[in-house]
């Protein structure tokens, strides 16, 4: 007998993981896996997150087998969860993207050997001005700077794949906001294992 057709999934996933999400899939021939990104603005606008998910997990259910939803708790103070627990779909462990990437256990005593550390992934180096300085207005208002950040002491950039150009452009974030910059690689950590093992039904 033939073997019963692969399930067809939708990851929804945040828009600052395109790439990444993309890369998981084409390495671990993910057959039967789409991907479909929520706006990336959503993540100025968290309280919006759970509904917008909902929205889509319904839209999608006539066609598609499951969806699998790639965000963190992402700053809804545990409302998406409580989503999820209703439309019967699971998410990336952790917090944030940030978790995810290192590892949580590893993510917790980065953070506690320095609680005072702002982090940027791939995508938020590659959108630091977009996403940090124009987002947070400090273009227009310089005079922010030191409200936002004056409690940091270091930037770390956790990065997902090598690229000598995306730790320079960390290190000039880092230079930009006056914070000692290090960088640490996490390549796809805890999203890429959560993501092959739910393809797995594991």
């Amino acid at each position: 007998m033939p073997d019963a057709a692969a399930p067809k999934v939708l990851i929804l996933a945040c828009g600052a993981l395109a790439r990444e999400m993309l890369d998981v899939i084409r390495l671990n021939s993910l057959d039967g896996f789409t991907l479909e990104c929520l706006p990336v603005g959503l993540h100025n606008r968290p309280a919006e997150i759970p509904e917008a998910v909902r929205a889509r997990i319904r839209q999608a259910r006539p066609h598609y087998d499951q969806v699998f939803v790639g965000y963190g708790d992402c700053g809804t103070g545990g409302r998406l969860d409580a989503v999820l627990a209703e439309e019967g779909a699971e998410r990336l462990p952790g917090a944030h993207c940030y978790e995810f990437f290192a590892g949580i256990d590893n993510f917790d005593t980065i953070h506690d050997a320095e609680p005072g550390t702002f982090y940027l992934t791939d995508y938020l180096v590659k959108h630091f001005d977009r996403v940090v300085i124009k987002g947070l207005g400090i273009d227009r208002h310089p005079e922010l700077l030191p409200m936002y950040f004056g409690n940091y002491t270091r930037l770390m950039y956790l990065s997902q794949v090598e690229n000598p150009e995306l730790v320079a452009l960390g290190r000039a974030a880092a230079d930009r906001l006056g914070l000692r910059f290090e960088h640490r690689p996490t390549g796809y950590g805890d999203m890429e294992r959560s993501v092959v093992e739910h393809a797995r039904g594991e």
